[in-house]
């Protein structure tokens, strides 16, 4: 077995939904063999796109029916791509429960998160074909979906059986490549949340579980021209990586292994149905956005030195939560979305008693703190870096998002949830605003920076 095959093996093992994954070339050939050590012989029904159908599904479905099960298929329209929505995973769920079939989701990430959640509401556990190495949810129990146009992550069981046949995967269009390896880097500022959350006694950071996303999280990621090129073993990396994070949310019972401040901007530009030349952009290249933009706030952040606040002002000029309503519902107007936010930003909000004992705590533990972020980070220069080499949007402007939006969003998203994370940690020592102006600095900053900058770095 290769390094990843043991890694993933290793991490089903702990699992308590997720029963075999199988990653190989030419592996769809083992589909028949593997459903009916599965699922016997009940009828199977595969659900695709149009893309994936051409990609997998087809050959899935002669597999199959070479070992005796019988199938159905239904296949959704590859244009305009399936929205990750409750609604859509409704209308999946009807046509499953027509009949006692096992639902087969062949594509990447959206078909699987839509059959994901109707087989859980049908309590089946299903099989997943991966087609594209694009984002890490085909091991995770969580389906991101949206509902009444609130993005958030209900928990559902995974795949019981996961396949990847490396062929297909190492075929699927580059970009969907690149959107994976978007999802991963976002494992860096996720990680460096959740070291916030657990040195400020919010959530302790669970071992295994950190261990499965950030122990091999530097591997993975370093060499994203070979993945761009379409390396095989640099591939396969990825997809194991994406595979053990998925795994790691798990057995860990919520995504806060590989989800924090970079998913939070992600989902609100998802919620806001962000479209480029006609088309939703993709989860995987929001989060490689998501991810550069809270790389530069920890840039900032690591700049100050927060020993030196003045808890006093700061814990003065804090709003309270009545404030916050009014400053959520200015956000998003009047609606499911806003009163969706202010119950999430409810449950972390301090009063003033606590919140000085926040800022006596950071105090107390930034020294180490800091030097904990310092170890987990990478400059947010050398992210962009590798995401340009691995054909990944690496700035807000490659996916629509202008300054003035980008802006906002980041002063928005930490409304989202209840998850504690460096914009949470920012808004509390009263730094936010400085720390968005200084991350996004406004055009004519901006092209000041730029001048400077050319005018410095000519030879002699």
């Amino acid at each position: 077995m290769s390094q990843a095959e043991l890694l993933i093996a290793e991490a089903v093992s702990r699992s308590s939904a997720v029963a075999e994954v199988l990653v190989a070339p030419g592996a769809l050939a083992e589909a028949g063999a593997l459903y009916r050590r599965h699922f016997g012989t009940k009828p199977a029904c595969l659900i695709a796109d149009g893309n994936t159908w051409t990609a997998a599904g087809a050959r899935v479905e002669a597999v199959l029916k070479a070992a005796g099960i019988a199938t159905r298929s239904h296949v959704l329209p590859a244009r305009p791509r399936p929205k990750p929505a409750v609604e859509l995973a409704e209308t999946v769920r009807e046509l499953l429960a027509t009949e006692e079939s096992v639902p087969v989701a062949i594509g990447s990430g959206v078909l699987n998160d839509l059959v994901k959640y109707a087989a859980f509401q049908l309590d089946r556990s299903y099989l997943c074909v991966a087609t594209a190495a694009s984002m890490d949810g085909y091991t995770s129990a969580g389906s991101p979906l949206s509902d009444r146009g609130f993005k958030k992550t209900i928990q559902c069981r995974p795949a019981r059986l996961v396949l990847g046949d490396l062929d297909v995967i190492g075929a699927a269009p580059r970009e969907m490549t690149g959107w994976g390896y978007g999802d991963l880097a976002g494992k860096i500022a996720a990680g460096a949340d959740w070291i916030i959350a657990d040195a400020l006694g919010i959530e302790a950071i669970d071992e295994v579980a950190w261990s499965l996303v950030q122990g091999g999280l530097g591997k993975w990621l370093a060499e994203p021209a070979r993945i761009a090129a379409g390396d095989a073993q640099a591939i396969e990396g990825l997809f194991a990586g994406l595979t053990l994070v998925g795994l790691a949310m798990e057995i860990h019972g919520s995504s806060r292994p590989a989800s924090g401040a970079d998913h939070q901007i992600a989902h609100l530009w998802e919620m806001e149905g962000l479209t480029l030349d006609g088309e939703l952009v993709s989860h995987g290249a929001c989060v490689a956005v998501g991810c550069v933009t809270v790389l530069e706030l920890y840039d900032w952040l690591l700049s100050r030195d927060l020993m030196l606040l003045d808890h006093a002002a700061i814990v003065a000029g804090a709003p309270d939560m009545a404030a916050k309503a009014g400053q959520i519902r200015t956000a998003f107007g009047a609606g499911e979305i806003a009163e969706r936010a202010i119950e999430e930003t409810a449950s972390k909000h301090l009063e003033p008693a606590a919140h000085r004992a926040r800022l006596e705590l950071l105090r107390s533990v930034w020294p180490e703190l800091s030097a904990r972020l310092r170890s987990q980070l990478v400059p947010a220069a050398a992210m962009r870096a590798k995401l340009k080499a691995v054909g990944a949007p690496s700035e807000a402007v490659d996916i629509g998002v202008d300054r003035a939006h980008l802006r906002r969003s980041i002063a928005r998203a930490g409304y989202l949830r209840s998850r504690y994370t460096v914009l949470d940690l920012l808004d509390e020592t009263g730094l936010l605003s400085q720390a968005i102006a200084a991350a996004v600095p406004a055009a004519g900053e901006f092209d000041r920076i730029e001048t400077r900058t050319m005018a410095g770095s000519g030879g002699d």
